[in-house]
């Protein structure tokens, strides 16, 4: 391939890292970063969060001055932190070095009293191996630029910390020092930049799409990299087993109508044998044996949650714990019976909104039956969660918990399988193969993660004509996971008589 273009070897550590994960998709970033995939708002949330726990993190080391990224150029950036070094300031956020060719901003550079500390901040709950190339180059450029490092290490997420009042950031952070590890990658450190910085002044590199591509970190050219992969794929199978679906790419094994199936585990044989019949399998013993299992009145239940968020929202909880803030109960005491609806949402000004949902939902409850939850270990989870914080509803609780039923069970053990599930026993994908006149399209919110980001935006807004649609929106749209349950089962039971 042959490409127009002027050269650039310039490294950031964001480069850097993208360059050690494939070094396609550094020169794709460097060359053709018009080619990368749109940023979905989950990520951004991830982003956000990030970001968010860089900036909590500082008071870690208060004090210090910040040297930002908005407003200045490289150049300024890197002459604003030597002039703060120069007069004398020992804390710095977001300091920029260069050397080597490659430019880094570290997170907290603090002096103490053995000399200067380079602290990178996760959001993360622990260390994980990437992090030590992500610091290690930070080093590399320091010490380069002329500050010694006595120390070097990780500032990570403690997930055993359960705030009260204000968030206490000593407590909150973890402090992990990697120095020893750090300085003994140094010498690959340098061996990396200079053939990260060769190969850009060559053509693209020839990388196969693999593992690599979401591994440690999703690509940002997921899309252009694998634009050649037909829909529906070996990729597209469920419940892989061996070989992987990569081994099958690499002996040219890609359409369903490509793979020998007498390498594919039952289940993958299943979903593609299904998908080019476009039939459907129901094992109605297996169904009935189900069934039997349920006693009147049933309940049907569905939570929704906060996001994970690193920093606690709430009192009470901890770091990563989804706290939640709406439940819908559809209710069928009686064999034949009416279909009854409970719901419960946390108002825009309710603090920590878990004794109000459980006072609630143990209300509104019956006492006995079962009680029917779609994929119930995080039901159960959750459930779990509040007995432990409110321990006088704690035996109620655990009564509940006992009897929760999970209707996902004859989806995920393939008694009931359907080619448009493509392999899922996900609730979002059972539902339109099985009941498609009942569907989640149309709804301004249409999955968990927009119901927990609609449910933080109507306790930050001011406008209450938006609080109020985001307040009808949440209960149609957690409406329709318990109604969905009702439909499915009934479904169920018309199949085996």
């Amino acid at each position: 391939m042959t490409t127009t273009r002027t050269m650039n070897t310039f490294l950031s550590k964001s480069r850097y890292m993208l360059g050690l994960q494939c070094p396609k998709a550094l020169w794709l970033n460097n060359y053709r970063p018009e080619l990368k995939d749109e940023v979905s708002d989950s990520q951004e949330a991830v982003f956000q969060s990030g970001t968010d726990v860089g900036v909590l993190a500082r008071e870690i080391f208060p004090g210090g001055v910040e040297i930002p990224y908005d407003g200045l150029t490289t150049t300024e950036q890197l002459a604003r932190t030597r002039q703060l070094l120069d007069n004398g300031v020992t804390t710095l956020y977001e300091a920029a070095f260069s050397h080597d060719g490659v430019f880094v901003k570290v997170d907290l550079l603090h002096k103490g009293r053995g000399g200067w500390e380079l602290h990178e901040v996760k959001g993360s709950t622990g260390m994980k191996s990437v992090y030590l190339d992500d610091i290690a180059v930070q080093y590399h450029v320091v010490t380069g630029a002329g500050v010694p490092l006595r120390y070097a290490g990780l500032v990570h997420v403690n997930n055993q910390y359960v705030r009260q009042g204000g968030v206490d950031v000593q407590q909150l952070f973890t402090r992990q020092d990697l120095t020893e590890n750090v300085v003994d990658r140094q010498d690959e450190v340098r061996d990396r930049v200079a053939q990260l910085q060769d190969m850009l002044t060559d053509e693209i590199p020839n990388v196969v799409i693999g593992p690599h591509c979401y591994n440690p970190y999703g690509c940002p050219f997921h899309g252009h990299c694998w634009a050649h992969v037909p829909s529906p794929s070996v990729f597209d199978l469920r419940s892989y087993g061996k070989p992987d679906p990569f081994t099958f790419y690499r002996e040219g094994l890609v359409r369903y109508t490509e793979l020998p199936l007498d390498r594919l585990g039952w289940r993958q044989r299943q979903q593609v044998e299904a998908h080019l019949n476009q039939s459907q399998q129901v094992d109605q013993a297996a169904v009935g044996q189900f069934l039997g299992t349920l006693t009147y009145p049933l309940s049907f239940l569905d939570f929704e949650t906060t996001f994970m968020t690193p920093v606690p929202l709430f009192n009470g909880t901890r770091p990563y714990q989804q706290v939640p803030f709406q439940y819908s109960l559809h209710i069928i005491r009686e064999e034949g019976g009416e279909v009854e609806h409970h719901a419960w949402l946390a108002a825009a000004d309710e603090d920590n909104p878990a004794a109000g949902l459980l006072t609630s939902l143990l209300a509104a409850l019956p006492e006995t039956g079962a009680i029917i939850a779609w994929n119930k270990v995080f039901e159960s989870r959750i459930l779990g969660e509040l007995g432990d914080r409110f321990r006088k509803l704690a035996p109620e609780v655990a009564a509940v918990r006992e009897r929760l039923v999970d209707l996902m069970i004859p989806f995920r053990n393939r008694a009931v399988y359907d080619w448009q599930m493509h392999g899922s026993a996900s609730l979002k994908s059972v539902l339109p193969a099985l009941i498609p006149e009942l569907s989640y399209d149309g709804l301004e919110i249409a999955d968990g993660g927009t119901a927990a980001s609609s449910w933080l935006r109507m306790r930050t807004t001011d406008d209450p004509t938006e609080r109020e649609a985001i307040n009808s929106n949440l209960l149609e749209y957690c409406h329709l996971d318990t109604l969905a349950m009702v439909r499915i089962l009934g479904w169920l039971r018309e199949r085996v008589g």
